[in-house]
């Protein structure tokens, strides 16, 4: 196989390179939006600096070789895989905070000491339900990759509590917000 033969190279090589560059862009302005809905201004700056010179690379070439339709048919489908891509990335990168509500009918204390002792600062609010009965909502702001053993918590031991999950744009710097030690991801230590 030479991979100088023009039909190697128009229809299996061009658009195999159109369509990996195609991924890793999306992938890139996937984390960049969410980088930008958080505040993280320079993150998103640096990945957008990667995404426009890859989308540079992937778009001239299909431009310049219209007439080659697996060259579009890669830069499409490049897109879609880069998209889902780039949302699971930064689903597992697990950057910034969240808000978790808890409201529960039932005496939260119980649920205040589990939490606690896991490290879990909580504010506790009063209010009334919909048909005149009292609840407590619980507020507690966490790191985005301790959510899951929170999550895993609320579903095992308090499967009749009722709980939102909403992403923070900015919190106030140097709040303790969790109170062990936390876990480092890749970009624990670039945030610091």
């Amino acid at each position: 196989m030479d991979i100088q033969d023009p039909v190697i190279m128009g229809w299996v090589l061009l658009p195999f390179v159109v369509f990996i560059a195609r991924i890793v862009e999306t992938s890139f302005k996937t984390i960049r939006l969410v980088y930008v809905a958080k505040g993280l201004k320079y993150l998103a700056a640096g990945i957008g600096t990667g995404e426009v010179a890859i989308w540079l690379l992937s778009t001239g070439l299909v431009i310049t070789n219209l007439t080659n339709i697996m060259c579009i048919v890669a830069y499409i489908a490049g897109y879609a895989i880069g998209t889902v891509l780039g949302i699971d990335i930064e689903e597992r990168l697990r950057v910034g905070h969240v808000i978790v509500r808890i409201i529960t009918r039932t005496s939260p204390d119980a649920m205040m000491l589990e939490l606690r002792e896991k490290g879990y600062g909580i504010t506790r609010l009063e209010g009334t339900g919909s048909y005149g009965s009292a609840v407590a909502v619980l507020l507690v702001l966490v790191p985005r990759n301790e959510l899951d053993m929170l999550v895993s918590t609320l579903n095992t031991t308090y499967p009749e509590a009722i709980f939102s999950i909403e992403d923070i744009r900015t919190l106030k710097e140097n709040v303790p917000i969790f109170f062990k030690q936390r876990r480092k991801g890749i970009l624990g230590r670039l945030l610091r």
